[in-house]
Parts: C-alpha cells; sequence; structure tokens
C-alpha cells in the first residue's frame, strides 16, 4: 500500500499522456510550449479568475506575488505557523516578517479572531508595517475567506490565498484559487492535482497584477528577454509538466468525488476511535491529506507503532510549527505562543489518501486502529 498511489492513476491516463507526451518531444518546444498557454487557460476557467500564470513550484508561486507588491524590509505578513515552511520562507526571502497567528482548533487553519488581534498589537506596536495576510488551506480545506477578507479590508492588507494543498476544493459554491488578490497553488506530486515534478499556479483578476507575474517569471523580463526592468525570477513551468496536468484535469472532477467518498468511508470507520477531520458547512475539501488527531501524544506514538509493523504508511504534517522551526529562531518566539498549533502538532498523523483506495484497504487500515 503507496501512502499516495499515482501508480494506479499512471495506468489510467497513461496511453493519453504518452500521446501528449510524443507531440511534445516531436516538437521540441520544452519551455513556454504552445500547452503552457492552453493549461493556464483551463486552470483560469476551472478556478473562476480571469488570468492563470503557471510557474516552477508552489513556493515561487508564493513569491513572485510578494515581489509585484514590493513587500520587503519592515514589512508584516500575517499568516499561520501550523503549514509547510514554504509559507514563512517566501516571507522571509523578500526581507519581510512573517508574523504569526494561533490556528483554529476544529479547522487546523488560521483563527480569523486571533488575526484581527494580532494586527492590532503590531499597529499598536509600531514596528512593522501589515502589508499582507497569507491564509493557508490546510490538507485541502479552505480557510475562512468571509471573515478573512472583510478584516483585510478593515486594514487595507492584500491577501494572497496559499492554495497549494487545495486545489479543488470550495467554499460556499466558490473554488479555490479564487479568493483575495492572488492566489497560488502547487503541482507537487502527491497534490490533489499533481504534475510528475515541481509545478505551481498564480491566479488573479487583476490586469497589472498579471503582466508583472510574467515578467517576474522570466527574470523581470521588459519588451524582449534581453530588457530587465525588475527583478524576478526564473519560475517559469516546462512543457512536460503542462501537458501531464492537462491529461490529469480530464478526470480531476472524478478524481474530487473519490477522495470525498474515501474520505466519508473513513469518517464512518473512524469515528469512534480518533478524532476526524471537521468539514464546516458550505465547505467541501479536496483532500490534500486525511488527517486525525489522537487524545494524547503517547496515543499516536502507539497508533505509529501499530501502523509501521503492519506495513501501512503514515505521515505527520506538521511536527514542528513554523514558530519554533530553527530558521525562524531569530525572530523571537518561544514554546507556548501559539498553544492551538503545538498542541495539534502532538497528537496529529495523516493516513493513506488518494482516488484510488479501495474499501477494503480503508477497512484494513481502520482495523489498525
Amino acid at each position: 500500500m503507496n501512502f499516495v498511489d499515482l501508480s494506479r492513476q499512471y495506468e489510467r491516463i497513461k496511453e493519453n499522456l504518452n500521446n501528449r507526451l510524443q507531440k511534445v518531444f516531436s516538437s521540441c518546444r520544452f519551455i513556454l510550449g504552445e500547452e503552457i498557454l492552453e493549461l493556464e487557460n483551463k486552470l483560469s476557467e476551472f478556478v473562476g479568475r480571469k488570468y492563470c500564470v503557471t510557474c516552477s513550484s508552489g513556493t515561487d508561486a508564493l513569491l513572485m506575488p510578494l515581489l509585484a507588491w514590493n513587500i520587503g524590509h519592515g514589512d508584516a505578513v500575517f499568516t499561520t505557523p501550523f503549514t509547510f515552511i514554504a509559507t514563512s520562507e517566501v516571507i522571509r526571502l523578500v526581507g519581510a516578517t512573517p508574523v504569526f497567528v494561533d490556528i483554529d482548533a476544529n479547522t487546523f487553519n488560521i483563527d480569523p479572531n486571533k488575526l484581527e488581534e494580532k494586527i492590532q498589537q503590531v499597529l499598536k506596536q509600531n514596528k512593522l508595517t501589515p502589508k499582507a495576510i497569507i491564509p493557508v488551506d490546510l490538507f485541502g480545506l479552505p480557510a475562512d475567506y468571509p471573515k478573512i477578507l472583510e478584516i483585510a479590508n478593515k486594514y487595507g492588507l492584500y491577501v494572497l490565498e496559499d492554495a497549494a494543498q487545495s486545489f479543488g476544493a470550495s467554499l460556499n459554491g466558490q473554488r479555490t484559487c479564487s479568493f483575495g488578490d492572488v492566489s497560488a497553488t502547487s503541482f507537487f506530486p502527491a497534490k490533489p492535482l499533481g504534475c510528475y515534478g515541481d509545478g505551481g499556479a498564480i491566479f488573479t483578476d487583476d490586469e497589472e497584477m498579471y503582466n508583472l507575474l510574467l515578467s517576474i517569471r522570466v527574470h523581470g523580463q521588459g519588451s524582449n528577454k534581453y530588457e530587465n526592468v525588475r527583478l524576478g525570477i526564473n519560475g517559469r513551468m516546462d512543457t512536460i509538466q503542462a501537458v501531464v496536468l492537462l491529461t490529469k484535469l480530464e478526470i480531476f472532477e472524478e478524481e474530487l468525488e473519490s477522495r470525498n467518498f474515501v474520505a466519508r468511508l473513513y469518517n464512518e470507520k473512524l469515528s469512534n476511535k480518533v478524532i476526524t477531520p471537521h468539514i464546516p458547512y458550505g465547505y467541501v475539501s479536496s483532500w490534500a491529506q486525511y488527517s486525525v488527531l489522537t487524545e494524547s501524544p503517547e496515543e499516536r506514538e502507539m497508533l505509529l507503532t501499530k501502523f509501521k509493523e503492519k506495513n501501512i504508511p503514515t505521515a505527520i504534517y506538521y511536527p514542528i510549527p513554523l514558530h519554533l522551526q530553527k530558521v525562524n529562531s531569530d525572530l523571537g518566539y518561544k514554546v507556548g505562543d501559539f498553544p492551538v498549533a503545538e498542541d495539534v502538532s502532538k497528537r496529529i498523523f495523516s493516513l493513506p489518501m488518494h482516488p484510488y483506495l479501495t474499501e477494503s484497504e480503508i477497512e484494513m487500515i481502520a482495523n489498525a486502529i
């Protein structure tokens, strides 16, 4: 059993995929081939945004909008401490300061009530200038955007939706990657929609931002590749990855249904054994991960040992919150600053999740608990 079984998916799409790949190999348009624009058009249509800019990774998808907004030294960007390092990493790469906000105990996403408190605290201290919020749609569940956007508008802050884990999810019928000023997602192979390498995409309805992102993606390019008008990066997606994504996009809606079916089965079989994921009314998750909580850290260790004995793969997302990572030690945070995130990190673990899990496999996993 695999934690994410890409081989079963490949068996389903390989004929179509191989034919598309052969076309790329014949054309030799490996960088910014015609499939890139085709993919961008289909992705923007899928999420309901005017513009899409593909890029080389989900990390670059977060970095590029910060560069476009000229966010840097002396600026505060508010985000969650309970996510992958890339979210705070890009803030620091542009010279800004990540200001962490504790999470909601049920959804594990940033707590909007604590967000406003933290913004007011930063304003009162008058050392940093609040500039942006990066909410994360953790494990495939959208953050509370109605409240977050209301707060952002109140304080004049940009919102960059980190939808690296939530492509295909929705809130009140609105797809992720369509919230805030700009949205970013990842196509890392294990994501709900993944390529066969690194890849990402940025979405916006702002034409000026779209043109800035196109420039930043290619070394801050101006009117031609040898005119450079701003700082940029080498952030292009290659054509082969676009072909993989175009092929997978054709079956993506069906796979989303399968992911939600797997999650429902897990919920039914595990509800009296562990604390299963909470999906609020109006939310649909894309289930990048199926993560459960134990009553105590000791119980988690016992269960993980049992799974290992039965050769059932598991993972812990995330064992060390970002404010306690060594790379962020200079920010001055300490144990106890974000008690909800710290508590969850000690009790959470994830089970295998992909659209091709069978009922018998889910039964075996449940029985192991």
